[in-house]
């Protein structure tokens, strides 16, 4: 099988244990969108939140963002797909939020939106390198849906917010932790499974063509998609198992080994 695409996690697989952009993989990458792979990285972060890693590779690659809502071009910032939830979802999560007294983050057309300028917002901010405009009412700022929607607490009270949030929201949104003081809200079709089919509509690309590389329980869908998926030795054992390939760990350039051994 000549494969065509490869879609790359990014923390614990594209990074090392240090959050380094390896010479070795970044070449690895280099010489094989020179040689005709579409390269993409998935991530559960907006775009400005790799902007590091744009400017690394120096070449504008497809990002598949905030865990599959969205796929943008790193450089040109063009926006392949995106799904959103819906502009009802939206704001029935954002005054859930404002009713429990949490830090709401809400993520419009690429911008970022909070309810309070407290220390948590400006860490968000500083996170994702992108400045945070306060909002009142979230209907002036929700038109056609949020890409996404985060709450920001203590790992308590997520816990808690998590266990309660199915009697209050439908089947239409997904919602789950992305760090313990993180519960993060989006489409119920927002997955990086999904996008990679979007992705391969865009490209004329199948799902048999396609690899996907990662170490997390949210990378199980794209590698489950994917013709080839491939689990990082650093992933749980749990995602060892439905891979068809284990690499090496992220600290001894997995990413670039199966770059070298599938496509170089």
């Amino acid at each position: 099988m000549k494969y065509k695409l490869m879609a790359v996690d990014i923390d614990g697989t594209l990074l090392n244990s240090r959050n380094e952009l390896t010479w070795k993989t970044k070449f690895a990458i280099r010489q094989a969108v020179e040689r005709g792979l579409i390269f993409t990285i998935c991530t559960g972060r907006s775009i400005q939140g790799v902007q590091p890693i744009i400017k690394e590779l120096g070449i504008d690659l497809p990002f598949i963002t905030y865990n599959g809502a969205m796929i943008v071009m790193g450089k040109s910032r063009e926006i392949l797909y995106e799904k959103k939830l819906s502009p009802e979802d939206s704001i029935a999560i954002i005054d859930l939020g404002l009713k429990f007294d949490t830090t709401v983050v809400a993520w419009v057309n690429n911008k970022l939106f909070v309810n309070k300028l407290n220390e948590r917002a400006e860490s968000y901010s500083k996170l994702n390198n992108t400045p945070a405009v306060q909002f009142t009412d979230p209907r002036e700022i929700i038109e056609d849906g949020a890409t996404k929607i985060l709450w920001y607490d203590t790992a308590e009270n997520i816990n808690r917010f998590e266990k309660e949030m199915e009697e209050y929201l439908g089947d239409t949104v997904n919602f789950h932790t992305s760090q313990p003081v993180f519960l993060e809200f989006v489409n119920k079709e927002a997955t990086k499974a999904n996008a990679m089919e979007a992705l391969g509509r865009y490209f004329n690309v199948t799902r048999e063509e396609m690899i996907a590389v990662g170490d997390g329980y949210n990378d199980i869908s794209m590698l489950c998609y994917a013709g080839l998926g491939v689990a990082m030795g650093n992933a749980p054992e749990e995602v060892k198992k439905i891979a068809g390939y284990v690499t090496c760990s992220n600290d001894n350039d997995g990413v670039a080994h199966v770059i070298y051994k599938y496509y170089l």
